[in-house]
């Protein structure tokens, strides 16, 4: 064990609990979060994410997983690993850091470094964050030091893990920069990137996730135009993917905790210099949308089958495939959409999820329990577990029909939007 740093984790979701366990192989660890039973469910070597199992907790040797503060008393090294949400009218939501960094600078001492990995806007760390930390009466880049390393946790992602991803850093100065960099070569097998300031480290993170939001934009708004012209996109892009630099991206629901909520921390940062990201803007609106033309699509094959009151079934709620994430799943405003029109008639699937939220909605527990029960059965999510689903069992009729919206299930006569 490394002894020369104790490091604190401040925040264990999905960022948070990998590169906790992660240090903890190699250094004495502070696992922090103020969800006392999230802390419980980790000590006992159980994350309800799915994400670990219970033999990855036995690697980190060296963790201690808690929300008493005063083990923080001890931490010189603390991550913060806390969510950057935007609230229901899309601007940023900053209480989770700014609740981080207020704890933080109570159990700062000389030589501490804050690093933070929440995703935010260039400048935020030091606008924000910083001003809260210097009431420590500590003196910046003398007795403590700042940095920012972007997460680029990946869930679900069994391949892309974080001690195999490369890895953006920055600090406050070159001995803050250096340690930051030397700390995280010690625990991942990949490249560590130095960026030139903590604003260039920020701005990289954000537009990573603005970008793909932009070409999935375009993937959806070309798929309005092709569906009008009864073209199937999936052929077209099977067709375009021949091409050696052809981007290999669909269209989509877009949601979860990056890619439908950074371009809006870039939005935010963009008004306040009076700079109009009109094209971000406009794909952020595309993607937001989509699910209406989904909807209107579905009601639109449905009619022309003769069935006006359908049984519809969704098959999967997260807001990507493989994981149990829910954020900001764009399934979630289908369904709504949906249910305008066929009323209760339109039920979920997901093996992946448990069912303690939206529990006005129409779950489905079990499906072996509906044979033969719906006209229409929508595929939303790729999960693994339904290409073993004989969806073919859960139709009505030979007027049902199935929908694929991702071109993921090997069956035939199936229906794309």
């Amino acid at each position: 064990m490394n002894s020369q740093n104790v490091i604190g984790i401040i925040g264990l979701g999905y960022v948070g609990l990998p590169i906790a366990l992660a240090f903890a192989k190699n250094y004495q660890t502070v696992a922090y979060d103020v969800n006392q039973k999230r802390v419980k469910e980790l000590t006992n070597r159980y994350d309800s994410n799915n994400e670990f199992k219970y033999k990855d907790f036995l690697k980190s040797k060296y963790i201690t997983f808690t929300n008493d503060n005063n083990l923080l008393k001890k931490v010189k090294i603390f991550i913060v690993t806390v969510p950057t949400p935007v609230f229901k009218n899309k601007t940023v939501d900053k209480r989770y850091v700014i609740a981080a960094t207020k704890l933080i600078q109570n159990y700062m001492k000389k030589g501490s470094i804050i690093i933070y990995e929440s995703t935010v806007y260039p400048g935020f760390c030091e606008e924000i964050c910083l001003p809260i930390l210097k009431k420590s009466k500590l003196f910046y880049n003398k007795d403590f030091f700042i940095g920012y390393s972007p997460e680029r946790i990946n869930p679900g992602d069994k391949k892309n893990k974080f001690e195999t991803i490369n890895k953006v850093v920055s600090g406050s100065n070159k001995y803050s920069t250096k340690v930051i960099s030397n700390l995280y070569k010690s625990i991942i097998n990949a490249d560590v990137h130095i960026a030139k300031s903590i604003k260039v480290a920020e701005a990289a993170k954000v537009i990573e996730n603005a970008q793909r939001d932009l070409n999935v934009a375009f993937m959806n708004e070309i798929n309005k135009l092709f569906s009008k012209m009864n073209l199937n996109i999936y052929d077209i892009l099977k067709a375009a993917n021949t091409k050696w630099n052809f981007l290999n991206f669909e269209p989509g629901m877009v949601g979860g905790h990056c890619i439908s909520v950074d371009p809006y921390y870039l939005m935010e940062k963009a008004k306040k210099i009076n700079q109009n990201l009109e094209l971000i803007s406009t794909a952020r609106k595309t993607n937001d949308n989509y699910y209406k033309f989904v909807s209107k699509r579905i009601r639109k094959i449905t009619t022309s089958k003769k069935k006006s009151y359908p049984k519809v079934l969704i098959l999967g709620y997260t807001f990507k495939e493989n994981c149990t994430d829910t954020r900001n799943t764009g399934v979630k405003n289908l369904y709504l959409d949906l249910t305008k029109y066929f009323g209760n008639k339109v039920f979920i699937f997901d093996p992946l999820i448990k069912f303690k939220f939206d529990e006005d909605f129409n779950f489905i527990k079990n499906i072996n329990n509906h044979i033969k029960a719906f006209d229409v059965i929508i595929l939303c999510v790729k999960h693994d577990k339904f290409l073993k689903l004989k969806i073919e069992n859960y139709l009505k009729d030979e007027k049902s029909v199935i929908i694929d919206l991702k071109d993921f299930l090997p069956i035939k006569n199936k229906l794309s939007i």
